[in-house]
């Protein structure tokens, strides 16, 4: 199964409160972190939720 390289590129500071949270629940903590997560429909999901703050690539 393939795995998604998952990076904060915009900071959560004036995000709504559900996508910091979502954030959070990713394991993303500070701008430029990176976390690698199992490719399946609930992380998708969470990405859908905070795209506009995250970059994926497929690794």
């Amino acid at each position: 199964m393939a795995n998604l390289k998952i990076t904060l590129v915009k900071s959560t500071i004036g995000a709504l409160k559900d996508q910091q949270a979502t954030v959070k629940a990713l394991g993303l903590k500070k701008t430029n972190s990176t976390v690698v997560k199992p490719d399946n429909a609930a992380i998708r999901g969470m990405i859908f939720k905070v795209k506009h703050l995250v970059k994926v690539e497929e690794v």
